[in-house]
C-alpha cells in the first residue's frame, strides 16, 4: 500500500511535469481546441471543400492568436462578384441613366483620351447636341443614347459594332473602358455620386435574387447581393487584428456606397480616383507608381491593384510600387475573381482566395497551387457550371502589357500546364 507521502511525491511530480514546457513541435489536444483570442468563421456557412479550414488556419497563424507582435497583417478583397454578386458600376450606371444623372460634355472626346472619332460620331448622333453643356442628358427617355452609353461601358464597341477605344495602353495596368464611367461623372461631386450609388444599392438590395433589368435595349442583372461567407471573412480577419482594404476598379465614390455594408470606413476603400476641381469630379485620374496624373494610364486593375496596394498601403512610392515586395511588404491574404485581379491576389503570403469565375490567368494560378495557400471557391450564390476542356495555362492563359496572349509563368520562369476545373 503506497503511503500519503509517496502520493504527495507522485502528486508532485505530475504537476511538475505538466508544468514544463514541451518540446519544440510537440503537439497536444488543447492546441487544436480554439482559445478566446481567436476569432472563428461562422461555421453555418458553407465554403467549398476544406477551404473555411484553410482560411482558419490562415487567421490562427498570422492574427492575434498566434501571439506574433509587429505591425498588423493586411488582407485585401477587389469588389465585384468577390464581396459582392454581380457589378455595383453597372447597377450605379444604369440607376443614372434612368435618372438623367449624365451631364452633356462639350465633347465626348472630352470625357477619355482614348475615345475614338466613331464612338464620339455614334454618342453625338445619339445624345444629339440640344441640351447645354453641363446640363442632364435626357437618358430616361432617349433609348438611343442609353444604349450607345451602356454598349461602350459593356463591349467598348458602339453599337454599328465600330472600336469606342484605341491607342496604346499597357494592357495590365488599365483599360480605358474602365476609365471612361468615372469619367462620365464628371461634374458632379464625388458625395452626389456617392448618394447615386447608394439610391442604385438601395434599389439592388430590394430586387430579389435573379431579377433583370433593362436599359435602353440592353437587359443586366437587376440585383446584388453581399455574400455572407465573404461579410463573415472580413469580420473575422478584423477581430483578429487584420488591417482590411477593399481595392476595386470602380469609382472611388461608388465603392465607397457599398463598402460600409462590410464594415469598411473610406480609408479602407481603394478605387478609381479622379482629379476634383472646385470641388467636382473631373475627367482626370490619378495615377500611381510614377505613372502621371492624366488619362488614366494607372488605374486599380491587374498591375495597378498591386500599385495601389504599395503606394497606399505599404507607402512604397514611384517605380518600386508596381514591384512585388519582400514579405514583411505584402499582403497576407488577397481575394478577387478575375485576371484584374491576378496581381495582388497572388502577392499574398497567407492564402490567395479565388472566386471561380472561369477566367485563365487567376485560375490557372489557383490550381497550380504552387505555395499550397490558393483557396479556390465557386461564387456563392448561382455558380457557374463547370468549365468545359481545360484553362490555355501553357499557351494564351494571360494577357501580356501589350494586350498579345501569353503563358502562365511561376516566379521560377516555368509555364504552367493547363489546368482542369475543381472548384464549380
Amino acid at each position: 500500500m503506497r503511503t500519503t507521502s509517496a502520493i504527495v511525491v507522485g502528486l508532485a511530480t505530475v504537476a511538475a511535469l505538466a508544468a514544463a514546457p514541451l518540446p519544440a513541435g510537440a503537439a497536444t489536444t488543447h492546441d487544436r481546441t480554439p482559445r478566446a483570442n481567436c476569432p472563428q468563421l461562422d461555421t453555418k456557412l458553407p465554403w467549398y471543400g476544406d477551404n473555411r479550414a484553410k482560411l482558419q488556419k490562415m487567421i490562427d497563424e498570422r492574427g492575434t492568436c498566434s501571439g506574433k507582435r509587429g505591425p498588423r497583417p493586411v488582407a485585401a478583397f477587389d469588389w465585384d462578384n468577390t464581396v459582392v454578386k454581380n457589378d455595383i458600376t453597372d447597377a450605379t450606371l444604369a440607376w443614372a441613366l434612368k435618372h438623367d444623372k449624365i451631364l452633356r460634355p462639350a465633347h465626348w472626346t472630352d470625357t477619355n483620351a482614348f475615345l475614338t472619332p466613331a464612338a464620339d460620331k455614334a454618342l453625338t448622333k445619339a445624345c444629339g447636341t440640344a441640351v447645354r453643356v453641363g446640363r442632364p442628358l435626357p437618358t430616361s427617355k432617349n433609348t438611343a443614347c442609353a444604349d450607345e452609353i451602356f454598349e461602350i461601358r459593356e463591349k467598348s464597341k458602339t453599337m454599328a459594332g465600330e472600336d469606342a477605344f484605341a491607342g496604346d495602353w499597357n494592357h495590365r495596368r488599365t483599360v480605358p473602358g474602365y476609365a471612361w464611367i468615372p469619367q462620365l461623372f464628371a461634374g458632379h461631386t464625388p458625395a452626389a455620386l456617392t448618394s447615386f450609388a447608394r439610391q442604385a444599392r438601395a434599389e439592388q438590395l430590394a430586387a430579389p435574387v435573379g431579377a433583370t433589368q433593362k436599359v435602353g435595349t440592353h437587359t443586366l442583372a437587376g440585383y446584388v447581393r453581399y455574400y455572407d461567407q465573404q461579410k463573415d471573412l472580413i469580420r473575422t480577419l478584423k477581430a483578429a487584428g487584420f488591417d482590411v482594404y477593399i481595392v476595386s476598379a470602380s469609382s472611388e465614390p461608388i465603392a465607397e456606397a457599398w463598402s460600409s455594408g462590410v464594415g469598411l470606413d473610406a480609408k479602407h476603400t481603394i478605387g478609381i480616383r479622379n482629379v476634383t476641381e472646385h470641388g467636382r469630379l473631373t475627367p482626370v485620374i490619378k495615377g500611381c507608381g510614377g505613372v502621371e496624373t492624366g488619362r488614366g494610364d494607372a488605374l486599380p486593375y491587374m498591375d495597378g491593384k498591386r500599385c495601389m496596394i504599395n503606394q497606399e498601403i505599404f507607402k512604397i512610392k514611384g517605380a518600386a510600387a508596381w514591384k512585388q515586395q519582400d514579405p514583411a511588404h505584402r499582403i497576407a491574404l488577397g481575394a478577387g475573381d478575375a485576371d484584374t485581379d491576378v496581381t495582388f491576389v497572388n502577392d499574398a503570403t497567407g492564402a490567395h482566395v479565388a472566386i471561380n469565375r472561369n477566367k485563365s490567368e487567376l485560375m490557372c494560378r489557383a490550381f497550380d497551387d504552387a505555395d499550397g495557400r490558393w483557396v479556390a471557391n465557386p461564387m456563392f450564390i448561382d455558380p457557374m457550371p463547370r468549365k468545359s476542356g481545360t484553362y490555355p495555362c501553357s499557351t494564351t492563359g494571360a494577357t501580356a502589357a501589350d494586350g498579345s496572349k501569353v503563358p502562365v509563368r511561376r516566379a521560377d520562369g516555368s509555364v504552367i500546364p493547363d489546368q482542369v476545373d475543381m472548384a464549380f
